[in-house]
């Protein structure tokens, strides 16, 4: 019997897939710089992709394209529409509400689970800090960013490769909200003062009052999202991937 699996092209015959290696990785690159691309809102929700001028910008093949569309439609940031082609998802409210009941669930049970202090804060003390020299220098979009390295930052207390991955896919997502919004400073200025006092919270080793701020602040934040987002799309109709 032979236990080796080492059948005809050896292997299992795995050799015949060699040349899903590089394709693969090569569309999970081309995700990176297009996941990178939505984030920043250089393509907006509801912007359909062009194959042929994404394809020809990048020099991949079309099959390449295709598969890191699939890639970013799983983590719900495309959407494909039959005859149409792909689009960035535009959010319905209810997918707001729904991300930050997932960041309610994942950002709170990190702090109630992080023990005994101190605790490694390097990484959330750069954040904050960035966040209010951005504001300083009056670039509200660098205070977007940092208020979304704040949370990963959080996050990542936790130690914890899939919830990182979690974090990044969920934060990802609700970019897409505050590009329909387009609003940095109104949606992050006033978290700036509450990032500090949950990280002051941490450094004195208060995880349970840090707890209690950083599930104030979400619910204070998604009521302001999701009141001024649901004006902005009401007659826009959404593409929910569903």
């Amino acid at each position: 019997m032979n236990g080796g699996g080492d059948g005809i092209g050896g292997a299992g015959g795995l050799a015949d897939d060699r040349g899903l290696l590089g394709r693969t990785s090569t569309a999970e690159r081309v995700a990176d710089i297009l996941r990178s691309r939505i984030a920043d809102g250089y393509f907006p929700p509801g912007e359909r992709l062009s194959e042929d001028g994404i394809g020809k910008a990048l020099g991949i093949s079309r099959n390449t394209l295709r598969e890191a569309f699939r890639l970013l439609t799983h983590e719900r940031l495309l959407v494909h529409e039959l005859n149409r082609g792909v689009f960035v998802r535009m959010l319905a409210v209810q997918d707001v509400e729904d991300i930050y009941r997932t960041r309610q669930l994942v950002e709170c049970a990190v702090v109630q689970g992080l023990g005994e202090p101190p605790y490694a804060l390097t990484g959330l003390e750069a954040a904050v800090a960035g966040g209010e020299r951005s504001a300083r220098e009056r670039d509200w979009k660098g205070v977007s960013t940092a208020n979304i390295h704040f949370h990963r930052e959080l996050v990542a207390l936790a130690g914890s490769a899939r919830t990182d991955e979690l974090m990044r896919s969920v934060l990802a997502e609700l970019r897409l909200a505050f590009h329909v919004v387009d609003d940095p400073r109104g949606l992050h200025q006033p978290y700036l003062v509450r990032n500090r006092a949950i990280l002051d919270a941490l450094r004195a080793g208060e995880r349970t009052t840090a707890e209690r701020l950083l599930a104030d602040y979400l619910d204070d934040s998604r009521a302001q999202l999701v009141r001024t987002y649901a004006g902005l799309v009401a007659g826009r109709g959404t593409a929910d991937g569903a």
